[in-house]
């Protein structure tokens, strides 16, 4: 990459959106040309690759392409209208919770090119307007399953109700809808309880400035 881009990983706590945090770095740099590469839901926390002036705006494009690591914590026997800890909560009538091999074995079909359909409350194009919000306003409408493709996971935790996951992805894979459908096949029910962003490509946690950081340091960063 280009030394001279101003590119940073900028670590997103929970609560914000994305757009709060490119906000806040228009305001402490007082550049207006600020970007970020890939939406991090206000739930969700970790590493958001932001872009500081035109240049830099530009190869955002490229960063939203590569690889994403993500460790997500699953709530089983309740689905959810937002697919996250968020919505409007339904608790399922599970019998006997899946055992572990059963849980292995739904998991591992999600690994390789899978259908995936976004959730509702995403940011995906309906006639001409995302799809939140036409789903606040509570319009019906359908949205069409996407290939993508889905490289690693990992099995980290599993306690019923809870499933802890580690996913390796590329592009345009929705942890929210993975969730979903994971709980749909084992006919639980489930949504993102937790979620954390640990990398995209060769931005890591580790390199993560915090907001406060950044606040502090950004004039010698953008020289």
């Amino acid at each position: 990459m280009n030394n001279d881009l101003k590119i940073f990983p900028i670590y997103k706590t929970k609560g914000p959106t994305s757009f709060d945090v490119v906000e806040k770095i228009r305001k402490i740099t007082g550049v207006q040309k600020v970007g970020h590469a890939g939406t991090l839901d206000p739930l969700a926390e970790g590493v958001l690759v932001v872009g500081v002036g035109r240049e830099s705006t530009r190869e955002l494009d490229k960063i939203v392409a590569q690889e994403k690591e993500y460790k997500v914590v699953i709530q089983l026997g309740q689905t959810s209208t937002t697919d996250d800890d968020e919505g409007e909560k339904k608790t399922m009538e599970v019998d006997v919770p899946p055992m572990t091999r059963q849980v292995m074995t739904v998991v591992k079909k999600f690994i390789g090119e899978i259908d995936q359909t976004p959730p509702i409350f995403s940011a995906v194009k309906v006639g001409g307007e995302r799809a939140y919000d036409a789903a606040r306003r509570g319009e019906p409408f359908d949205l069409e399953p996407r290939k993508v493709f889905i490289k690693e996971i990992q099995v980290l935790r599993y306690e019923y109700p809870l499933l802890g996951l580690k996913v390796v992805t590329d592009k345009g894979v929705y942890i929210r809808s993975l969730a979903r459908d994971i709980g749909e096949k084992l006919k639980t029910g489930g949504f993102v309880l937790e979620l954390k962003r640990t990398r995209v490509g060769e931005f890591t946690l580790e390199k993560c400035l915090t907001l406060e950081k950044f606040a502090q340091n950004w004039q010698e960063m953008l020289k």
